[in-house]
């Protein structure tokens, strides 16, 4: 496919040629690298306003489930929306199940709904290192609000962060430790806290509701998050959730934070992209080979060293 092909599919919101377009970036040979670029700069003046979500928590907190009674509420109020679910790879055969469609039927039959499940290919933090240029082509096909569903790993996944200009994290009455509300991490970086499947004990749900608060308060002096509790499986809260989200985001423009926030999110992707980039050319380049070889054949030897071995060959003249 040409890349006018790709375009006018998007344009189109055509599902298929979605799906190819991201699958282009996920790509790692050097010709498909090469025509991503360019999709991606095409695809940069086309992206239309939108509004991204971040939604993290543990495996099993019903991630899928609330994007799915979300994505119900939305469609009815005919938004477009896009939903990009980052499934665990396996260390081992590097494959990925890819099943968050099955928890989202109705999304999936609907004609204002878009999901794309990749495999989040051994990169830490909860999502792909290609979830950014999924970002952008969902946008230039014009989806109003786009979901980012992390792995789910807990407390590290602050990555979606980077990406996102409304971040929810999910939790259950079973996590209501206050001790777990206190560990710094995703909690500090999150807008809405919800306290999920609350149908299975309304009062112990309300109980950990204001533990939660009083942790937060009394670790961070002000309450910078909304603390709700629902259950995602009968839509109880969904669309009180939703009316906090247009609340945090119309907060949010009016100071000029999001505007803000994605300045500084283009700086953290060019240096992520740039640090990876350097490493593959490094990694591909036969000169440095032998290099690599050696250092497997030397257990003993300082990694510092060899590392400052391989830059100073790459950038001998500038670091003279």
């Amino acid at each position: 496919m040409e890349i006018k092909d790709y375009l006018e599919g998007i344009q189109k919101c055509d599902r298929a040629i979605l799906g190819k377009s991201i699958t282009l970036t996920e790509s790692s040979l050097k010709k498909d690298k090469i025509k991503a670029e360019k999709l991606l700069s095409k695809c940069i003046h086309l992206k239309q306003k939108s509004l991204r979500i971040g939604v993290s928590g543990t495996p099993g907190v019903g991630k899928s489930t609330f994007i799915e009674s979300l994505g119900r509420k939305l469609i009815k109020e005919n938004y477009k929306i896009a939903v990009l679910a980052i499934d665990p790879s396996s260390n081992l055969s590097k494959g990925s199940i890819l099943g968050d469609k099955t928890r989202m039927e109705h999304l999936v039959n609907s004609d204002l709904a878009f999901i794309r499940p990749s495999p989040n290919s051994g990169t830490l933090g909860g999502v792909s290192k290609n979830t950014k240029d999924a970002i952008t082509i969902c946008e230039a096909a014009g989806f109003d609000i786009i979901i980012i569903e992390t792995v789910g790993v807990g407390q590290a996944e602050t990555l979606v962060k980077s990406m996102t200009d409304i971040l929810i994290y999910l939790t259950l009455i079973q996590n209501g430790d206050e001790l777990q509300f206190i560990k710094k991490g995703i909690l500090e970086l999150c807008d809405i806290i919800l306290i999920n499947k609350c149908d299975q004990n309304h009062k112990k749900s309300k109980q950990v509701a204001v533990s939660l608060q009083n942790s937060l308060t009394y670790t961070q002096q002000k309450i910078k998050q909304s603390i709700l509790v629902c259950s995602a499986l009968n839509g109880f809260n969904i669309t009180n959730i939703w009316e906090q989200i247009k609340t945090i985001e119309k907060q949010k423009n009016k100071q000029g934070i999001i505007k803000k926030n994605r300045i500084q999110q283009n700086i953290f992707w060019f240096k992520k992209i740039l640090k990876d980039e350097l490493y593959d050319l490094i990694k591909t380049n036969p000169k440095f080979k032998d290099v690599i070889d050696n250092f497997k054949n030397k257990p003993n030897t300082n990694p510092r060293t060899a590392v400052s071995k391989i830059i100073k060959k790459t950038f001998k003249e500038d670091l003279k």
